[in-house]
């Protein structure tokens, strides 16, 4: 399909995809969504453990008729508030959608009400907020898309359901397709900046309050000196995987895209120090009439802050091809 947009060309300063990944951190400000108004909702996951996820509903100002309701999914260790989250929601809402900012079970503002924890293959609780979602809200169709580790997510959750699936379309933004793939490529020396922080918000985020872990969980998840370690003592086990290395097999998103019916964009780029370029490129697009692959040369992990605009380029690519019949 066509975007109408000119190719991904990215803007001073963020040259060269480490520059395009840290932007979202070294732009400042969080980006205001008023006059859109938006308010809490709740979600009583159904699996008994008493765990609650919290959203916040946005209605734009101006509604466009037959609009779909969109939900942001966010990446690891991030929140609604996440600043791509935000820019994506500012986007759709000035565009006539409604939009639902999800935090994941355990993260931001759901870690208090939860005692568990989200992972890339947990698709059961993005399957049980589906279910819960008002009537009114879901009657003009709905949408997701995830980021990153939401991103894969959501792709799990898509392949799945396969056209069982309620939403009409789906878009992921730099989702590791391959979980063991991309662990040990972030845990790679030129990467141990970025592998260093996400290890120790994944620490802070798991052990926050509201977290059920037991003595020696807790241990665990504090001793880690890996992601992948992190995964292998405290992920792994507590949630039935046996070991990181199953649970990055039995999870991984590209076992499940096959199956993927719901038109889904699949936006990477080529130089995303996270996600190898090649999980993307060698991958049998043509093989899933479903699956709209769009893989620019650059624009790093969730960046694409590029010329012509302060809107990354990659909100207005996914906005339209949302509203694309």
């Amino acid at each position: 399909m066509s975007f109408d947009l000119p190719p991904f060309r990215p803007r001073f300063p963020w040259w060269g995809g480490d520059l395009q990944t840290m932007a979202n951190r070294l732009r400042g400000a969080a980006v205001d969504l008023a006059p859109h108004a938006g308010e809490r909702l709740r979600f009583a996951l159904t699996d008994g453990t008493g765990d609650t996820l919290l959203a916040t509903l946005h209605r734009p100002a101006v509604p466009r008729a037959g609009a779909v309701l969109v939900l942001l999914i966010h990446g690891l260790t991030g929140s609604e508030d996440s600043l791509y989250i935000l820019s994506q929601a500012r986007l759709l809402l000035e565009r006539g959608h409604r939009v639902l900012r999800l935090n994941l079970r355990g993260a931001g503002p759901s870690r208090a009400l939860c005692g568990g924890h989200y992972y890339a293959g947990r698709s059961q609780d993005f399957r049980t907020l589906l279910s819960l979602l008002p009537a009114d809200l879901t009657q003009d169709g709905l949408a997701a898309v995830g980021y990153s580790l939401g991103g894969a997510m959501l792709l799990k959750y898509l392949g799945e359901e396969g056209a069982s699936s309620p939403l009409k379309a789906a878009a992921s933004v730099c989702a590791p397709i391959d979980l063991a793939v991309t662990c040990r490529n972030i845990m790679r020396a030129r990467n141990r900046i970025y592998h260093h922080h996400l290890l120790s918000q994944m620490k802070i985020e798991a052990t926050g309050e509201g977290a059920m872990l037991s003595a020696n969980e807790r241990a665990a998840i504090m001793n880690s000196r890996s992601v992948w370690e992190y995964d292998d003592v405290f992920i792994a086990p507590h949630y039935g995987f046996g070991s990181a290395e199953n649970y990055y097999e039995r999870c991984k998103p590209v076992r499940f895209m096959a199956d993927i019916r719901v038109p889904t964009l699949m936006l990477a780029a080529g130089d995303d120090p996270w996600i190898p370029d090649n999980l993307y490129r060698g991958y049998d697009w043509a093989a899933n009439k479903a699956l709209v692959p769009l893989l620019p040369e650059s624009g790093g992990h969730v960046g694409f802050h590029g010329v012509g605009s302060d809107q990354p380029w990659s909100d207005t690519v996914i906005a339209r091809f949302l509203e694309h019949d």
